[in-house]
């Protein structure tokens, strides 16, 4: 199996957001858990660009495809 191409730091920052350890255990506690009826780039905490590169990645399966599910599970999962 192949490493992901990028990591939950590297996403977080192509979205413009802190991407500290720190701030994403932060952003993930704060926003979890979303609706499973929700889309992620749906998610009413998103600007329109971050939604729309959010949504793009994952209908072209595009490099960042892999961490942005990832990031999608982990907003669903209640917190610990």
């Amino acid at each position: 199996m192949e490493n992901p191409v990028h990591d939950l730091t590297a996403l977080f920052k192509q979205l413009g957001l802190p991407a500290d350890s720190t701030s994403i255990e932060r952003f993930i506690r704060e926003h979890t858990p979303l609706p499973q009826a929700c889309k992620l780039a749906d998610a009413p905490f998103w600007s329109r660009g971050q939604a729309a590169f959010l949504r793009e990645e994952i209908l072209e399966d595009a490099d960042w495809a892999e961490v942005v599910d990832q990031l999608n599970l982990l907003l669903r999962d209640p917190p610990q």
